[in-house]
């Protein structure tokens, strides 16, 4: 080996992420994770359709206000415990080693479900794009490993160039749904502008829970601030500010656009319109912003989904190196490339775990917008509802223990009622979970049946993993387990 090649191996093995990124870059990075087109012409159609319908947009602001007030405690926690990992790292170091490394395991699958949900998603836009352009009918999972390929190439370099692409995607996606807002506004729609997506019987009818489900799932992301820890400008500062940005940001956002969306074809045509959920944006272009207007947003909506798929990447890539710090993952996974200064060879992992996903959806043949989709970003929201339940917990008992933080506020009050809207909302979305997935009977009724209890089964047997891998690491590998206390519960 040569001595050039000897520095790269060296460089290559480097455990910790470096950059500059600031508090518009992460927030960038966070929001284009929560993919606002994707959740305006995509996510909300379903959540109108199968949801509560009319009252669907008021779900956004109620979303917005619980994770506003778990963002408190996610924030005091980030100046006091100076680590990425995120709720890997707070979990462990609030509720003990076990509970943080069920956290991770949690978290990847949080992260990985969201993002083959969009695979799918974006596999069969492209497949519909394609054919209505008069091009060949190919099958959606081959569009789909394309797009994983070219994101594990931009997952691969430096995350600067990742947060530059995911910035103009951003703007052109943010711009362009505000142009159809102010369009619908400037109209009045068919019957009108009003306030009846906030009327207390619209938000409750229909099914709520799976309405909430959707709503909850457009801000996955905005937590994963933390993990960008050792790639920011000013940590301390930089990454409160960025999470108090994302979430404030992203709920204002849907709240207007949702609202907007309804507007456009009165709440009471609003269903009908619904019915076709994978061209109701477009419709809605079409008709307010003309037909140039629908081919920039048939194209911002594939950029849109490539910017969320992108995103979530990162955030993945970047747990597995913090669960490679610790001993979890292997040693390798952790390495840091010499001149991309990114995890690579967690990216290359993460790359091939989509692709293989992706092929297993294909082989049994799922729907990939109802079923690809629908399914594996259920499974997603309802992960992150109960690792954002337990990290509020993490955080109370934390700054109890140790009174690093004495503001009665940040470290208890605003915790503790993000704690009980977060495991609320977990309960109604397994409530309703079984008509998300289409388990119910003749009368519509939700049925608790195979494909519900194996979706929901996941949430419980990961978490479960992380338990049994800490206690066998514990009594296999005492050195680990240090390792692991120190990366984890100092």
């Amino acid at each position: 080996m040569t001595q050039l090649e000897s520095k790269g191996v060296a460089a290559s093995a480097k455990r910790t992420l470096q950059g500059s990124l600031g508090v518009t870059a992460i927030v960038f990075m966070v929001v284009a994770a929560a993919s606002p087109l994707t959740v305006v012409g995509g996510a909300a159609p379903l959540g109108i359709l199968i949801g509560n319908g009319v009252g669907f947009p008021a779900l956004y602001a109620i979303s917005a206000v619980v994770l506003l007030l778990f963002a408190v405690g996610l924030a005091a926690m980030t100046r006091r415990v100076p680590r990425p990992g995120a709720f890997f790292t707070y979990i462990g170091y609030g509720l003990g080693r076990p509970a943080g490394l069920a956290a991770a395991w949690t978290a990847m699958l949080t992260y990985t479900t969201i993002q083959v949900s969009v695979y799918g998603y974006i596999g069969y836009l492209l497949s519909i794009t394609v054919v209505s352009l008069g091009g060949p009918a190919i099958a959606w999972w081959l569009y789909a490993l394309l797009v994983v390929g070219l994101v594990g190439i931009l997952g691969y370099r430096h995350i600067d160039l990742s947060s530059k692409v995911l910035g103009v995607l951003l703007v052109a996606e943010v711009g362009i749904v505000l142009a159809l807002v102010a369009a619908v506004v400037l109209d009045g729609g068919p019957e009108g502008l009003s306030a009846a997506p906030f009327e207390p019987d619209n938000v409750l009818s229909g099914s709520p829970g799976v309405g909430l489900m959707f709503a909850i799932a457009a801000f996955i992301g905005f937590e994963a601030t933390a993990i960008f820890r050792d790639e920011a400008r000013d940590p301390d500062r930089t990454i409160p500010r960025a999470t108090y940005g994302a979430v404030i940001g992203i709920g204002i956002f849907y709240t207007l656009a949702s609202w907007g969306l309804v507007m456009a074809w009165g709440p009471d045509g609003i269903l009908a319109a619904a019915e076709d959920p994978g061209t109701l944006m477009l419709r809605t272009v079409a008709l307010y912003l003309g037909s140039v207007g629908e081919i920039v947003v048939n194209v911002l909506l594939l950029t849109s989904m490539f910017a969320c798929v992108l995103s979530f990447h990162n955030v993945l890539t970047r747990y597995q190196h913090a669960m490679a710090g610790a001993g979890v993952l292997p040693d390798r996974v952790g390495a840091v490339h010499a001149r991309h200064l990114s995890p690579h060879v967690s990216s290359i992992a993460q790359t091939a775990t989509a692709g293989v996903l992706t092929a297993v959806f294909a082989v049994l043949n799922l729907d990939p917008l109802l079923q690809v989709f629908t399914w594996f970003a259920g499974v997603a929201t309802l992960a992150i509802a109960v690792l954002m339940a337990a990290t509020s917990v993490a955080v109370i008992v934390y700054f109890a223990r140790t009174r690093a933080d004495r503001r009665v506020w940040n470290t208890i009050v605003a915790p503790a009622l993000g704690f009980v809207g977060l495991l609320a909302s977990a309960v109604i979305i397994v409530v309703y979970f079984p008509i998300m997935v289409g388990d119910v009977d003749g009368d519509g009724a939700p049925v608790f049946g195979a494909v519900t209890w194996s979706l929901l089964a996941l949430v419980v047997v990961f978490p479960l993993l992380g338990f049994a891998q800490a206690a066998w690491i514990r009594r296999r590998r005492p050195a680990a387990y240090a390792k692991l206390t120190d990366t984890i519960a100092g």
